[in-house]
This record gives structure tokens, C-alpha cells and sequence, in this order.
């Protein structure tokens, strides 16, 4: 894997939509103008959009060929240092087709998003590239009333240091819900709750670590089986990390994709997984009894660590995951190390 080089104050980096074309609708241009803002002036990057990204919800669904050009050519571009996705959606694998992925391979360098853009990282990952799971414009940048600092520390830690990064509970969360249609709520701030689990360790003990892999339950489910997939053996020794979306997936339907992975072999072949806190905490319960009940019963993996209620995904605050990269996960101190590595190294 080759990690990219880190940003710095100054680099430009490009804001692409690869799925929902939200960000162009006018209801919803208040908040990309936010987001946009905030990287420029807290983290001191210089922000273009590409062509396609503010064309609105019709054309980017006709037009996944725009898209996946703006995608390519934001790679091409040599003085593009780092690519922000400007939201999810539901159907970026339609991309897939018309990204010539040598262009991607020729010229690694940040990518970050979540939910629906697990397909890019994966895609990412198959030519070799770190990629980034975290924040998107609209959403975590664009945040009512401040960034979250968790988010914030997270974020600038993983894409502009080279230190590792230590990864413990946040101390409150939200599910709390405003209008983002309506601008003048910008500076409102949602709710807090205070975090009454932090990180669970739903069965295993000590110490396990592998390279890091995964995404968006729903997504991987998408995306079994084609050519962006990886192979049975990629898994060896990784770190599965998993979350569920908005959509709030069924229990049983989390037993389902479990299953699928046990019936693939991968559940064998990692060394462990971390899950993501269920959004809004719907089925917090019924989730911890169906990961234990598939891997722990049904496919007697009694020992394969699982921590859970991990801040990252459709979780708010959140963390930033890197993908291939090295993560130490400590079950009794309840934290996760990962090995950040140095710009442009290899892993």
C-alpha cells in the first residue's frame, strides 16, 4: 500500500460528488459554502470544486460519467493535493464503469469520505492507494454551529500528521436532527448526549492488531462479488471495521451480511473487528446479540476479538479510518492505536 502525501496549510485540495448530488441543490448550497469555508480557513487549505459537483441531484444521478470524471481528473491534476467527497448517497458503484483506474494508480493521493463512498475506498485499496473513512463536506465539515472537535482532532491528525493516532471513546454524541435547508440554523448547535458505553468489548481479551479494512455494511453487501471486492485472501490478518448508515439496517439483516462473510471464510481469516456506534443507538442491543451470535455460536469463533460502539461511520463525532494501515487495538485500556506512517511511505 502506499500512503500519500500528507497535507499541509496551503496545498489545494478538490471537493467531488461521486453519489447524491445534494450539495448542488439551492436548498442546500448554504452548507456547502460552510464546509468549503471551514477547510479553508481552519485547516488553511485552498478548496476548488470540480465541474460536475454543484450540477444538483437530477444530473449527477443521469450522468455517472461525470462524476467519475471529476473523480479522474481531480487525480490527474498534479496540483491537487487531497480529494473531500461532498456527501454519500446510494449508488456511486454506478461510477465504477468509467474510471480508468490506471489514472487513480499513477497518482495516489488523499481521498476521504464514508457511507456510499466505501465504494471508491475499495476501489482505492485494489490499486494500492491508503484511502481515508471520515468526514464529508456537507455533513461533518458543515456541521451546525462548529466542527466537533473530536472530528476535528481526528481528522487533522490522520491527514496532516505522521504521528500515530490514538483513538479513545468520545466523551458525548448526537442524534440530534436540524434543518439543513434552513440557513439560519447554521450556527445553532444539535444536542449533546453524554456517552454512558464508551468502547465495548463484546468478547476477546488483550491485545490484537492487523491492517485495517472495511466500510459501510450496506455497501460491502453491494459490492460482493464484483470486481472492486476483495480477494478471500486479502483479508488475511486484517481488521474488519464495520457501521451501519442512517438506513438503520434490520438485526436480522446484519446477520445476514455476517453470515455471508462466514460463509466467504473471511470471518476466519481476520484478526479481529471494531464496529461502529448504531446510529442514533436503534438496535444497540439487538446488534451486539447478532455480531455475537454469528461469530461467537454460529461459527464458533469464540476468540475473535470484537470491540464495539467505536466512534466512526454515521456516528457524530467521529474518527478518521485510514485504510491498510496498521492499527493496534488495546481490549482492556479500550483503545485503538494506529500507525500513521510517514509521507509516502510504504506498508
Amino acid at each position: 500500500m502506499i500512503i500519500p502525501e500528507k497535507l499541509k496549510k496551503g496545498d489545494t485540495v478538490a471537493i467531488v460528488s461521486l453519489s447524491s448530488g445534494m450539495g448542488g441543490e439551492k436548498e442546500f448550497l448554504h452548507r456547502y459554502e460552510v464546509g468549503k469555508r471551514r477547510l479553508e480557513e481552519i485547516f488553511g487549505l485552498n478548496v476548488i470544486t470540480m465541474p460536475n459537483a454543484l450540477k444538483g441531484c437530477d444530473y449527477l444521478y443521469n450522468h455517472p460519467e461525470a462524476r467519475a470524471n471529476d473523480l479522474m481528473n481531480a487525480f490527474k491534476n498534479k496540483k491537487i493535493k487531497g480529494i473531500f467527497t461532498m456527501i454519500g448517497g446510494d449508488d456511486s458503484i454506478r461510477i465504477i464503469p468509467f474510471i480508468k483506474q490506471n489514472i487513480i494508480k499513477d497518482n495516489p493521493k488523499i481521498f476521504i469520505g464514508y457511507s456510499d463512498t466505501t465504494v471508491t475506498h475499495l476501489l482505492l485499496y485494489k490499486n494500492g492507494i491508503t484511502s481515508y473513512y471520515g468526514p464529508a463536506l456537507l455533513s461533518e465539515i458543515a456541521e451546525n454551529g462548529s466542527m466537533h472537535d473530536y472530528t476535528k482532532k481526528h481528522l487533522e491528525n490522520t491527514l496532516f500528521e505522521t504521528a500515530n493516532i490514538i483513538i479513545e471513546s468520545s466523551e458525548e454524541w448526537t442524534n440530534d436532527r436540524i434543518d439543513w435547508t434552513d440557513s439560519s440554523k447554521d450556527n445553532e448547535f444539535r444536542k449533546m448526549k453524554l456517552e454512558e458505553h464508551g468502547f465495548e468489548v463484546l468478547q476477546g481479551s488483550g491485545i490484537f492488531e492487523g491492517k485495517l479494512l472495511g466500510g459501510c455494511l450496506e455497501v460491502l453487501n453491494m459490492v460482493i462479488g464484483t470486481d472492486i471486492w476483495p480477494d478471500t485472501k486479502e483479508w488475511e490478518n486484517k481488521i474488519l471495521f464495520i457501521e451501519t448508515s442512517e438506513m438503520k439496517p434490520s438485526p436480522d439483516d446484519v446477520s445476514y451480511f455476517l453470515r455471508h462473510l462466514a460463509a466467504l471464510g473471511i470471518l476466519k481469516k481476520i484478526n479481529g473487528i471494531i464496529v461502529g456506534k448504531p446510529k442514533g443507538e436503534t438496535y444497540y442491543d439487538e446488534y451486539k446479540e447478532m455480531f455475537l451470535k454469528v461469530i461467537n455460536n454460529e461459527s464458533n469463533l469464540k476468540q475473535l476479538p470484537i470491540l464495539y460502539n467505536v466512534n466512526f461511520g454515521h456516528s457524530a463525532p467521529m474518527c478518521t479510518l485510514p485504510y491498510g494501515l496498521n492499527a493496534i487495538v488495546d481490549l482492556e485500556k479500550k483503545i485503538i492505536i494506529i500507525e500513521n506512517g510517514d509521507n509516502s511511505a510504504s506498508v
